[in-house]
C-alpha cells in the first residue's frame, strides 16, 4: 500500500501546536509532564520518482527531538477491524469530559450522543468518519517505539508509625508548593528529604511497610494504601523534586548486581530482597523525588495528566510535546515478554517523567499483582499512530 509524508498545512500544524499547548498548560493532576511545543520548523525529507521534494512540517520539542507524522490509511493499522472498540469507548467519552468545549472537538462529542447501543462496529465507523490515521515517526521513518507498562499498585500502611510501618509516605511540602511557582533551581534531593522530612515539615500522608514498594509507587505515580482495619484510601502524584529521574535497573546492570533480562520490576525487588543493606544506597542514586495527595474520588482508575480517571488497557502514557492529551493512539505491540501481537486503540490520557520522544509510550495495565505482573515485565518494541480529527 502506497505511503506518503504528510504535508502539514499552516491551518494543521497551527491546530496541532495549538492542541499540543493547550493540554500542556490546561494539566492539573500529573505523574509528571513538560513543556509543550517549542518551536516548528519544514524539512525536505526525501525525493520521490519524478525528483520532486516531498516537504513535510515538522516539529521540534523543547529537547530538541524531532517528529513528523506519516499519512496513512486505516487498513494500515494492524488488525484495526478485529479490536474490540467497544471497549475503548468509555475510555473516549473520558477524553470528550475533558476536551469538549475545546475546537475541533466540539463537535464530535456532541456526536458521541448518535451512539445508541455501543458495539465494536458502531465504534469503528464512527472513528473512521470522524479521524484520520497519522503514523508517529522520528527522523527515521522505520524507526520502532518503545513500550513500557505501569499499574496502580496495593501497599500495606498505617496512619501512624510501629515497628512494621516505618517508611513515610511523604505530602507535598508547603515550600515546594512555593518553589515550584517559579524558582528555576531543584528542591532537595532524595537522600536529604529521606532524612530530614521532619525538620523540613514535609507532611506524612502514611506509614508504608516495605521500602521498595514505596519507591515503585513514586515510579507509577499512584496507588491504593489498605490500611489494618480494611480500608482502602487512594492517593496520587503531587508534586516532584525537580531532578531528573535515574533508572535503578540501568545502574545494577551496570554495577554487575542483576543481568539485564532480569531488570524489571519484579527482578529489581528480588535482587533488593536479597541485598537489604544495599537498598538505601541504590535508592539514593535516583535523586528524584515524589510527593503524594489524598485523592477522594468514586472512579474506579487512578486519576492522569489529563484529570480523567485512566481505563485498564486502553489509557497510555505519552510524551506531551509529541502527542496531545486526550487524543486516540493506536498502538501495536506484543504481550510483555512474548511475540504475542497486541494492538489497541488507546486513549492518550497520561504523561511519566520517563516517556519522552516520539518513540515512547507507557501502557496502563490497571490496578492490583496481576496487572503488576504484566507491567513490571513490559519492555516491548511498538508503533504507534495519531488519530487527528477530520472534522
Amino acid at each position: 500500500m502506497k505511503k506518503f509524508l504528510i504535508f502539514l498545512s499552516v491551518r494543521q500544524a497551527a491546530l496541532i501546536l495549538c492542541l499540543l499547548i493547550i493540554n500542556g498548560c490546561a494539566i492539573t493532576e500529573k505523574r509528571d509532564t513538560e513543556a509543550p511545543i517549542q518551536s516548528s520548523k519544514t524539512i525536505a525529507l526525501k525525493k520521490p520518482s519524478g525528483g520532486e521534494k516531498i516537504r513535510q512540517k515538522a516539529a521540534t520539542t523543547k529537547n530538541g527531538q524531532l517528529f513528523m507524522l506519516v499519512d496513512q490509511i486505516w487498513d494500515d493499522l494492524p488488525e484495526w477491524n478485529r479490536d474490540k472498540l467497544s471497549e475503548a469507548w468509555p475510555a473516549f467519552l473520558h477524553s470528550c469530559a475533558a476536551l469538549q468545549k475545546k475546537d475541533p472537538w466540539k463537535n464530535i462529542c456532541k456526536k458521541t450522543k448518535s451512539i445508541k447501543k455501543v458495539t465494536s462496529l458502531g465504534v469503528r465507523e464512527f472513528f473512521q468518519a470522524h479521524f484520520k490515521p497519522y503514523k508517529v515517526v522520528n527522523s527515521s521513518e522505520n524507526a520502532r517505539s518503545l513500550i513500557t507498562g505501569y499499574y496502580e499498585p496495593l501497599l500495606l500502611g498505617n496512619k501512624i508509625k510501629t515497628g512494621r510501618f516505618k517508611y513515610p509516605l511523604l505530602g507535598v511540602p508547603d515550600k515546594l508548593k512555593s518553589w515550584e511557582k517559579g524558582s528555576s533551581s531543584k528542591y532537595f534531593p532524595r537522600e536529604k528529604i529521606e532524612k530530614n522530612f521532619k525538620s523540613l515539615n514535609i507532611p506524612v500522608i502514611f506509614w508504608v511497610d516495605n521500602l521498595i514498594d514505596l519507591f515503585f509507587l513514586q515510579i507509577q505515580g499512584s496507588g491504593r494504601i489498605q490500611l489494618p482495619s480494611g480500608k482502602i484510601i487512594k492517593v496520587g502524584f503531587g508534586g516532584h523534586n525537580g531532578y531528573a529521574y535515574t533508572s535503578i535497573g540501568k545502574l545494577l546492570i551496570k554495577q554487575g548486581e542483576i543481568t539485564s533480562h532480569r531488570a524489571s520490576m519484579q527482578g529489581i525487588k528480588q535482587w533488593a530482597l536479597e541485598n537489604p543493606a544495599k537498598v538505601n544506597g541504590l535508592l539514593d542514586e535516583n535523586q528524584r523525588y515524589v510527593f503524594f495527595r489524598v485523592i477522594d474520588d468514586i472512579h474506579d482508575g487512578p486519576v492522569g495528566a489529563l484529570n480523567v480517571p485512566l481505563t485498564p488497557q486502553r489509557s497510555i502514557a505519552i510524551d506531551p510535546q509529541i502527542i496531545p492529551l486526550g487524543f486516540p493512539v493506536y498502538l501495536s505491540t506484543t504481550w510483555p515478554n512474548s511475540q504475542k501481537p497486541l494492538h489497541r486503540l488507546m486513549l492518550a490520557q497520561d504523561t511519566g517523567s520517563a516517556i519522552k520522544g516520539p518513540l515512547r509510550g507507557d501502557f496502563f495495565w490497571g490496578f492490583g499483582n496481576v496487572s503488576g505482573q504484566f507491567a513490571g515485565k513490559m519492555k516491548q518494541k511498538g508503533q504507534m499512530w495519531l488519530l487527528l480529527p477530520n472534522d
